[in-house]
């Protein structure tokens, strides 16, 4: 059974920085791609950042370009998302993803089929 455990969520100050980690366990997690994912109060999930599984292809949305950075390390079965200069709108739940097919070349193909529960994330102004 695949799990995805997200953590490092919390309330910082606009132009702060977090740094979010997702571990997974229940299957070889070097062999696929990861992803973030946020919702917003009121709003739908929407895609965030993406990495391939060997980390040579990463993609994000235009929103948070520039400013996060998704990596992963396979030796601890772990991806994370550096989030830096942050901004009030990017207050949300933010969702580990886990592609349902290995060796995904292009992390912007990234079809997720396992999420994680969520980590709250909060930016004050």
């Amino acid at each position: 059974q695949v799990q995805l455990v997200e953590s490092g969520g919390g309330l910082v100050q606009a132009g702060g920085s977090l740094k979010l980690s997702c571990t997974s366990s229940g299957r070889t997690f070097s062999n696929y791609a990861m992803g973030w994912f946020r919702q917003a109060p009121g709003k739908e999930r929407e895609f965030v950042a993406a990495i391939n599984w060997s980390g040579g292809s990463t993609y994000y949305a235009d929103s948070v370009k520039g400013r996060f950075t998704i990596s992963r390390d396979n030796a601890k079965s772990t991806v994370y998302l550096q989030m830096n200069s942050m901004k009030p709108e990017d207050t949300a739940v933010y969702y580990c993803a886990g592609d349902g097919r290995s060796y995904t070349l292009r992390a912007s193909t990234l079809s997720p089929l396992y999420w994680g529960q969520g980590t709250q994330v909060t930016v004050s102004s």
